[in-house]
């Protein structure tokens, strides 16, 4: 089971009313999942907020409904731009059997001390998060891949260079293992880079880094 619970309460303000939720302390969301209608839920604000940080949108959430236990992945978070506080948030009920699909975040562990940025080289990240497919229960917290072997301008990190836990696949599966997670570069050509853009440019390899603004959902596949 998850670690991870959050007590909801039935919600039955909707629409534009749901600001008046918000000014009181309390987050609306909705439960989807499986073929029963939606239900309008909220909750607590620092208990949510608590609960969107720690399993983001690939860890299980032991929700609450009406003492109702039900195992759930969020799919997804808005928040505000400004305050940076949660406004709604989308869970989507799974079941502990079936497996579903994720995104996972992509850590690299060893900042600083491989022999390229000693050498005085740049290690910049490409992609921060890889689409997986598990139970719920293998689901990792996230992916981590040393950078520690890195050591001149030619050398990079890739998806094939992952490895991946017990029971958890690329949800893809025709994955491009050539995908490049990190690249090394020299100073000397980021800052031409940055110049040549007015100083808003960064390597045509690397991605933009994906904003958490809710506009974004995990894919969750159903069986």
């Amino acid at each position: 089971m998850s670690n991870i619970s959050l007590t909801l309460g039935i919600r039955t303000v909707t629409g534009k009313k749901v600001a008046s939720l918000r000014k009181l302390g309390i987050v609306p969301s909705v439960v989807y999942g499986g073929t029963a209608e939606p239900i309008s839920t909220q909750s607590l604000i620092v208990e949510t907020t608590k609960v969107a940080h720690a399993a983001g949108k690939h860890s299980p959430v032991d929700i609450v409904i009406d003492g109702k236990k039900k195992l759930a992945i969020i799919k997804s978070i808005d928040i505000d731009p400004i305050r940076h506080e949660v406004r709604h948030i989308a869970f989507h009920t799974i079941k502990q059997n079936e497996k579903i699909v994720t995104q996972v975040p992509v850590v690299l562990i060893g900042i600083g001390e491989s022999a390229a940025e000693k050498a005085g080289l740049v290690v910049l990240q490409a992609i921060e998060h890889i689409d997986v497919r598990a139970l719920p229960a293998n689901l990792p917290e996230s992916i981590e891949m040393t950078i520690i072997d890195l050591a001149t301008d030619e050398d990079k990190l890739t998806v094939g260079d992952i490895v991946l836990p017990e029971g958890v696949e690329f949800a893809d599966h025709e994955q491009d293992l050539d995908l490049v997670i990190a690249n090394v570069y020299e100073t000397s050509a980021l800052q031409a880079a940055n110049d040549a853009a007015g100083g808003d440019a960064e390597p045509e390899e690397a991605s933009e880094v994906e904003a958490e603004n809710g506009a974004e959902e995990a894919p969750v596949e159903e069986k």
